[in-house]
């Protein structure tokens, strides 16, 4: 007796959520899906994140370190939650951005699609729809990204192993909350997007290239194995390699921008602009210093990426979402059906 009512409210379960599934809007399960691949992405690789943030913006510190002298650092003062360090702030960020990221992109591509007839759907159409998608969740979350980056900058523990930390009398944040409060007192909303136009200017040829570089893998693989769980890896890896490399150095402009209200020796040289970080970088550190951490960065893209392209995939097929091109279809019937219904009212 007990066994079957099991069953039976097993299957109300499922029909209750076949239900669900089949009455949410196409975008919203996007927007989900794109979320739970960008929060498991970037937990996955919050370590080596950390590490290389220290890279661009305390490399006096860190550099000198090298990659395991600063795992060891970290682990010695802070433990092994010190590795995750802001990454809180970061999955804060990265789960809304992520999801706008995928829903944008699709949903740019399917207008695209509508809005220009004989448009091309090949790799072009991606980079295109990739672009702006990217430009668009970053305008919507970068003051998350500020938070992030502040919150790993200011490693705890540097006295005790007798390294200078933050500029001295800077107060150190106690959590996502209060670096959002005191970053807004101090310099208002201006304050919040500090460094914002070095990640639009990486974000538009970043987000396009990964895109297009995915689809364009994904286009020479025979389709009978287009969906294996190994060809999606490989292909979101290289292209998350390959979209990297080309816009590094404004990723590290943007970090350096962030944080340089922390830095003291940015207290008597502030810099101004992105060109102005820019220029003031090289001449400091040399050309080099655009390109710190990027090896790092190499091992955190491959499995960032790859994770990240995988599970929304796995995600869409969970949450029922058609195919590119039956949503095409499915979005232009739906809004066909709806006309009649919006006249008559």
């Amino acid at each position: 007796m007990t066994k079957q009512r099991d069953e039976n409210e097993k299957e109300e379960r499922v029909v209750l959520m076949d239900g669900v599934l089949e009455g949410m809007p196409l975008f919203a399960k996007e927007l989900i899906a794109g979320g739970v691949a960008g929060g498991f992405a970037k937990t996955a690789v919050a370590p080596l994140e950390l590490i290389k943030i220290l890279f661009q913006t305390r490399q006096a510190e860190f550099r000198s370190l090298g990659l395991s002298g600063s795992f060891t650092k970290i682990a010695k003062t802070e433990g092994a939650l010190g590795f995750f360090r802001g990454n809180g702030a970061s999955v804060v960020r990265i789960v809304p951005y992520a999801a706008l990221h995928f829903m944008a992109y699709e949903e740019y591509r399917r207008w695209i699609i509508q809005s220009i007839p004989g448009v091309g759907r090949g790799p072009v159409l991606d980079l295109v729809a990739g672009s702006f998608a990217g430009g668009t969740a970053v305008l919507f979350t970068y003051p998350l990204d500020l938070v992030r980056t502040k919150l790993a900058y200011q490693v705890v523990g540097s006295q005790k192993l007798n390294v200078q930390g933050p500029a001295t009398g800077e107060q150190f944040y106690k959590g996502i909350r209060d670096c959002f409060s005191k970053t807004y007192k101090k310099a208002g909303i201006r304050g919040l997007y500090r460094g914002v136009a070095p990640s639009l200017y990486g974000i538009f040829p970043y987000a396009g290239l990964k895109f297009y570089f995915y689809e364009k893998m994904k286009s020479h693989v025979p389709q009978e194995r287009r969906k294996s769980i190994a060809v999606k890896l490989a292909c979101g890896s290289v292209a998350g390699l390959l979209g990297q490399t080309f816009t590094y150095p404004l990723d590290v402009v943007r970090r350096q921008m962030q944080v340089q209200r922390l830095s003291a020796s940015s207290s008597s040289h502030e810099m101004k602009g992105t060109l102005d970080t820019l220029v003031m970088i090289v001449q400091r550190h040399g050309w080099k210093q655009l390109f710190s951490g990027l090896s790092l960065n190499y091992l955190k893209v491959v499995p960032s990426v790859a994770i990240g392209f995988t599970v929304y995939d796995l995600m869409k097929s969970y949450l029922r979402v058609p195919s590119r091109d039956e949503a095409v279809v499915e979005v232009v019937t739906s809004r066909r059906n709806s006309k009649p219904s919006s006249l008559h009212s």
